[in-house]
């Protein structure tokens, strides 16, 4: 099965990219299911119903969301009435929404998507391993489903790698999410679990995390703010992981980044080309 996880998507820019790449990209690479981080989509900040239904629309099956998953409130009432969306699993109960899914991808597979949010230098939620550990207990790779995926959108590498290795061997995928940069970690770990610790965004990396450059550099230097936060604009970066799974046993078999247009270098799986 081959499965594309795509990194947060940052504003207009990161939109756009994913717009005018994913249908080709799903058609040219033979995509079995694509993922994706949404929770900055709309602005840098959360994600709206009618960006819900774009991403949809350029062949995202699942969006996964973070520690701005509520800044558009309009997204508290609409998760009810998306089934392709989902937050944080360790919210506490009765936070809106769901934090796993299982969809279907294109070769007929069930997919388990489940989103977990970590807890150092983040919002205290609950513990992220023992809820993850309640919901593989109910739904084990290839009993429940057919493959699974994890992001884990956390600040810390440490946190992402230690979930990571707990996961080994019983999961399909371990993506890091929410620092915006991609790092160079990418690998299947010893137990069969493709992992990296931070799949970078889809935005414009001419920017500081995504965003417009001046705002952030004026607070390091005068610790004032003088308005607010907005998306970076100019050409995106499309940057995701392309993973290779094995249907018999759920697990990865190869893995490789993604980076397509805008300032990076461009990555792609040589093993789909």
């Amino acid at each position: 099965m081959r499965l594309l996880f795509l990194g947060d998507v940052v504003g207009r820019s990161g939109r756009t990219i994913v717009s005018e790449r994913l249908p080709g990209l799903i058609a040219d690479w033979k995509l079995d299911f694509v993922a994706a981080n949404g929770e900055n989509a709309a602005g840098g900040f959360g994600i709206t119903e009618a960006i819900y239904q774009e991403l949809c629309d350029a062949g995202t099956d699942v969006i996964t969301l973070g520690n701005h998953a509520w800044d558009q409130r309009e997204a508290l009432v609409f998760i009810e009435r998306a089934p392709k969306l989902i937050r944080p699993l360790n919210y506490p109960a009765g936070t809106p929404g769901k934090g796993s899914t299982i969809a279907q991808a294109r070769n007929g597979a069930r997919v388990c998507v489940i989103n977990l949010m970590g807890r150092i230098f983040m919002d205290a939620l609950d513990d992220p391993f023992a809820a993850v550990e309640r919901e593989l207990t109910a739904c084990p790779l290839k009993h429940g489903c057919d493959a699974i995926v994890v992001d884990m959108h956390a600040e810390t590498t440490s946190e992402k790698q230690s979930m990571a290795h707990m996961l080994d061997g019983r999961v399909s995928l371990v993506v890091g999410t929410h620092t915006h940069a991609p790092t160079s970690d990418e690998r299947v770990l010893t137990g069969g679990t493709a992992f990296i610790s931070d799949v970078g965004m889809c935005g414009n990396y001419d920017s500081v995390i995504g965003m417009a450059k001046e705002e952030p550099m004026r607070r390091f230097i005068t610790k004032l703010p003088a308005a607010r936060f907005e998306a970076a604009t100019g050409p995106a970066t499309l940057s995701g992981l392309a993973v290779e799974i094995d249907e018999a046993t759920g697990l990865a078999q190869r893995v490789a980044p993604v980076r397509l247009g805008g300032v990076l270098s461009e990555a792609r799986p040589g093993f789909w080309d």
